[in-house]
């Protein structure tokens, strides 16, 4: 869940149904870092894009780390 606080997105960690859906909203998160990250960058503001574009990598890996950890606990092949 995302909510603005103090002029800057912040991200509230909400107790997951499952690890499918932690590796969901990981993705998501990152996704949405992404986003302001470009929004920052369009505006100028290339310290806070950094900084989003930092926190969005950080995301992404944690997302992928995710989805793989599931992939190896399901007996059902991953697509290339």
């Amino acid at each position: 869940m995302c909510n603005i606080q103090n002029g800057a997105w912040k991200m509230e960690y909400t107790m997951p149904q499952s690890n499918y859906d932690n590796a969901a909203d990981l993705h998501i998160y990152a996704a949405h870092a992404h986003t302001a990250a470009a929004a920052a960058h369009h505006r100028g503001d290339h310290e806070a894009a950094e900084e989003l574009s930092s926190r969005a990598q950080d995301y992404s890996m944690a997302a992928s780390e995710k989805t793989l950890e599931l992939a190896k606990q399901s007996h059902v092949p991953m697509r290339a």
